[in-house]
């Protein structure tokens, strides 16, 4: 019972409803927490990991289990090192979540190191673009060379 459960069940239920639509845009703000984060942030995931269960829970229900794909994404990600506010600032590599009957589950690439920093960042192993390549040539089928501006090697993430 949240704002983005609520936007979640909307899409669910367009989904059902066969409009032909084939990408909804959802947003689940207020990841911009530099003080006292870490009671923040937990509930923005817990809020987050709630309405993407029951979202996905619901759409399988309805028989479109493997006609769904989930794409999680921040346009930044956070450092490392907590600053002097109980925090984290702004920093250059972040996750993305990814659920669907059609994802092999799992993590892709390599766990961050906390000790191996770019100027204070994390180091990201998956350049965010590859994923988008994935999505757009195997999913909706969309040359993703067009969209990107430039070729991406896909990252694994369907089940065969």
């Amino acid at each position: 019972n949240t704002p983005l459960a609520g936007r979640l069940k909307l899409a669910a239920q367009l989904i059902d409803a066969g409009l032909g639509a084939r990408i909804f845009y959802v947003a689940h703000g207020n990841f911009d927490t530099h003080a006292s984060q870490g009671p923040a942030h937990a509930n923005l995931l817990a809020q987050l990991s709630g309405a993407v269960t029951a979202f996905f829970k619901d759409v399988a229900a309805r028989g479109h289990r493997d006609r769904v794909l989930v794409m999680t994404f921040s346009e930044f990600g956070r450092r490392a090192k907590e600053n002097g506010s109980k925090g984290t600032d702004h920093g250059s590599a972040a996750p993305m979540l990814l659920v669907g009957g059609k994802i092999k589950a799992g993590a892709v690439g390599e766990h961050p190191s906390l000790s191996k920093l770019e100027m204070g960042n994390l180091k990201h192993h998956t350049d965010f673009r590859q994923v988008y390549a994935a999505i757009l040539d195997k999913w909706l089928g969309v040359a993703s060379k067009d969209v990107l501006g430039g070729e991406y090697k896909h990252v694994d993430i369907f089940k065969s």
